[in-house]
């Protein structure tokens, strides 16, 4: 793989992350294609309706993934790395920690059913994919291949259980002619492949589970160092998915399944930002500990590709928006101008990965809290006040109106209002136009 030369970043560091997480970027997209032609086709054969009620039960059991995965993974990682001898007892004691908090989210799940349900989606089917907290508690394998650099075990589970899941829907739809519950079981044996496959993988590498081993001290030690990584899933879950069910109980299901499909198509390409603040991310901090000039540097470099990479990307999809629709049947065609809008929001997401990044390296990891935190408010602020009005353009908007609040709430903070200009100037190209003139 050549890598691009990018301002202000060693080619050397680039060309030894993509070595060892490459593979995972592939099995990542090659996911993804796989996810979004197979979803188009579900959304045709339910229609309207039916695919919203579908996606409420899927964004309800969302909202709680980020309690079940404990927001373990990177710290497995780092102990792994650190006491590889212990690595059946830190993946036994991940493991446990991760079903039991799928096992707590089972009874949770339904006491937030009960006190604000998804209007015309069934409690069974909330239910049924309610297990998935449980059955991903498998996928703590996943961290131990990343800690081996041994990422394309990664990619051939993530697009092997995809191909078999995108298998088994079309056959629902085009040889079953399935009813909706069918697809409820679909969604949740996804988790399912995915775990077998990482058993498989991990058996086949001579290893076993049943040597894993459970360590109440490392148990509470992991759980101290996550706990804040749990409020901040909790949080952003809410800011990203309270939107579909407000619109599906404000107005009904079959503006949600529009919705979804504009959430689904306009979300898809959030891994980037994350992929590419872990590349670069190294080389900024070690700038900060040796140069603050060049700190300030790179980070503005880090913001302005942030804009580079979502700026035209958001104008090629706000164009390109009826031709994609097309994809879908006729009945989902007054979704088209509401992804146009929609997709601006990835230009503050990518935005936001980034200060979000900052933030954790100054230690300012509450703050980063309390602003996810206002832009789940703004959220549901703007959703009670634009759905009645404009209804599912209204939650495109108030989207994009939270997510750009949340970006540039720092703007607000004296001592990081620095941070905040330097991604107006990005945003606003203020800062390539100063190269230029410079050159």
């Amino acid at each position: 793989m050549r890598i691009p030369s990018i301002p202000g970043f060693e080619k050397q560091a680039l060309e030894k992350y993509f070595k060892n997480t490459g593979m995972a970027f592939v099995g990542k997209v090659g996911s993804l294609v796989i996810t979004m032609l197979v979803n188009i086709q579900i959304a045709n054969y339910l229609h309207l309706k039916l695919f919203g009620i579908l996606n409420g039960a899927i964004t309800y059991v969302y909202f709680f993934q980020a309690i079940t995965s404990l927001g373990l993974d990177q710290y497995v990682v780092k102990e792994l790395h650190q006491h590889p001898e212990n690595r059946d007892t830190i993946l036994g004691t991940s493991f446990r920690l991760k079903l039991c908090a799928g096992l707590l989210a089972l009874p949770l799940i339904f006491l937030a059913y009960q006190a604000y349900p998804a209007k015309s989606t069934p409690y069974l089917f909330v239910l049924i994919l309610s297990f998935t907290g449980i059955i991903q508690s498998f996928n703590i394998i996943d961290p131990y291949f990343q800690s081996q650099v041994q990422s394309k075990y990664i990619m051939q589970v993530q697009v092997t259980s995809y191909l078999v899941s995108a298998v088994i829907k079309l056959l629902l739809i085009y040889v079953y002619h399935a009813s909706i519950i069918w697809f409820v079981y679909a969604f949740l044996l996804d988790w399912v492949l995915l775990s077998i496959g990482y058993i498989i993988t991990y058996q086949r590498k001579g290893r076993s589970l049943r040597q894993w081993q459970y360590n109440g001290h490392l148990a509470r030690k992991l759980v101290s160092y996550s706990w804040p990584l749990i409020i901040s899933g909790v949080m952003v879950s809410v800011y990203m998915r309270i939107d579909q069910i407000m619109l599906q109980n404000m107005r009904n299901a079959s503006e949600a399944g529009a919705y979804a499909t504009v959430v689904r198509f306009s979300e898809a390409w959030y891994f980037i930002p994350s992929v590419i603040v872990s590349t670069l991310f190294p080389a900024i901090l070690n700038a900060r500990r040796d140069d603050v000039a060049r700190y300030k540097r790179r980070l503005q470099n880090l913001y302005d590709l942030m804009v580079y990479i979502s700026l035209p990307a958001a104008i090629v999809i706000s164009f390109a928006a009826p031709l994609i629709y097309k994809l879908f049947k006729p009945e989902y065609a007054y979704a088209a101008p509401v992804l146009a809008v929609h997709i601006w929001s990835g230009v503050f997401v990518f935005l936001g990965v980034a200060s979000g990044q900052q933030l954790i390296a100054e230690d300012y990891v509450r703050l980063s809290f309390i602003r996810t935190g206002f832009g789940a408010i703004v959220n549901i602020a703007f959703n009670l006040l634009l759905i009645p009005k404009m209804g599912i353009m209204g939650t495109a908007v108030a989207t994009l109106i939270a997510y750009a609040s949340s970006t540039f709430f720092i703007i607000f903070i004296p001592k990081l209002s620095k941070q905040g200009v330097m991604m107006f100037k990005s945003l606003f190209l203020i800062s390539l136009f100063q190269k230029i003139i410079k050159r």
